[in-house]
C-alpha cells in the first residue's frame, strides 16, 4: 500500500471514530456510509478493524456499532496523564460540592470551546453537558471568556470572519456590541451570562492563566436561571475566580520546578 493510500486510510479510521458523538451513540454501516460518503467496502474493512482492536464492538443482531472499551481505557490514560486535566479535577469536585451546581474544564479547540473536563451536580433539574461538548465563541460565558482573553489579533479575525450565528433571543450577534462585552470581561475577570445559548441557563466562567498571563483554559459553573438571585450569582463569581487563580497559581508553581 503506498503512503498516500496509508494516509487515507488513516483519515478514513479517524473520521469514523469520530461520528460517533453523544447523541449518536450507534452506527450502521448504511448510516455511515450516508453520512460519511465513503464506499461500503472501505467502510467494511475499516470497521472490522477497529472491532478486531476493541475500538469499536459489534452488535450482531442489530447490526450496529458503538465505541469499544479500548478507547475508555485509552481516554483513562489521557486523563491520569495530562497535566492540566489531573491537576484542576479536584479543584472541579470541590467547587461541584462547594456550589451545588455543575462545573465545567474548557478549552479553545478549532475556534470553538470544548469541554475538557465536567462533574456534575446532583440536582433534579440541571443544566446538561458532556466532554467534548462544543459551541461557538461568541455565545455563553464560558465560551465568551475564552474568546476575550485571546490577542486582539485573535479575538478581530474571529469577529471579522464568522458569521455570529444567533441562537437565542440573548445571543449576543452584534459585533460592536460582542467587542465592548470581551472588554469589560478583562476588566472584571470574568465573564457571565443569561441564556445566550441555552435558554433558561445562567453561567459565569474565570481564566486559567499562564506565569506569562497566556490563557491555559477557563472554569465554569451553570445552573438554571430559576435557582439563582443576585446573591447566588455574586457567590458564583467570587468562587469560580477564587479557584480559578489557586489553579493558575498551582499551574505556574509545577511548571517552575520543571
Amino acid at each position: 500500500m503506498s503512503e498516500d493510500n496509508s494516509m487515507q486510510t488513516i483519515n478514513r479510521t479517524i473520521q469514523v471514530l469520530k461520528s460517533f458523538t453523544s447523541e449518536v451513540r450507534e452506527q450502521s454501516l448504511s448510516s455511515l456510509h450516508k453520512d460519511l460518503g465513503l464506499s461500503k467496502s472501505s467502510l467494511q474493512r475499516i470497521l472490522n478493524t477497529l472491532v478486531l482492536h476493541g475500538l469499536l464492538e459489534k452488535d450482531n443482531n442489530r447490526k450496529t456499532y458503538k465505541l469499544g472499551m479500548e478507547l475508555y481505557y485509552l481516554g483513562k490514560l489521557v486523563e491520569e496523564h495530562s497535566h492540566l486535566i489531573s491537576t484542576v479535577k479536584p479543584h472541579l469536585k470541590s467547587l461541584r460540592d462547594r456550589l451545588g451546581e455543575n462545573v465545567y474544564l474548557n478549552v479553545i479547540e478549532n475556534n470553538q470551546r470544548k469541554c475538557i473536563a465536567f462533574e456534575e451536580a446532583k440536582q433534579l433539574l440541571m443544566t446538561i453537558s458532556h466532554v467534548g461538548q462544543t459551541s461557538p465563541l461568541h455565545a455563553g460565558a464560558s465560551a465568551k471568556l475564552l474568546l476575550a482573553y485571546l490577542s486582539q489579533t485573535e479575538i478581530e479575525e474571529y469577529i471579522i470572519e464568522k458569521n455570529l450565528e444567533v441562537i437565542t433571543e440573548k445571543t449576543i450577534a452584534d459585533k460592536s456590541k460582542l467587542r465592548d462585552e470581551l472588554k469589560e470581561i478583562r476588566a472584571n475577570g470574568y465573564a457571565s451570562s443569561f441564556g445566550e445559548r441555552v435558554p433558561g441557563v445562567f453561567a459565569a466562567s474565570a481564566p486559567i492563566l499562564s506565569r506569562d498571563g497566556q490563557l491555559i483554559a477557563g472554569i465554569a459553573v451553570s445552573a438554571p436561571m430559576v435557582r439563582v438571585d443576585d446573591e447566588v450569582i455574586n457567590t458564583f463569581i467570587i468562587a469560580i475566580k477564587e479557584v480559578a487563580a489557586q489553579i493558575s497559581n498551582e499551574i505556574r508553581f509545577q511548571d517552575a520546578l520543571v
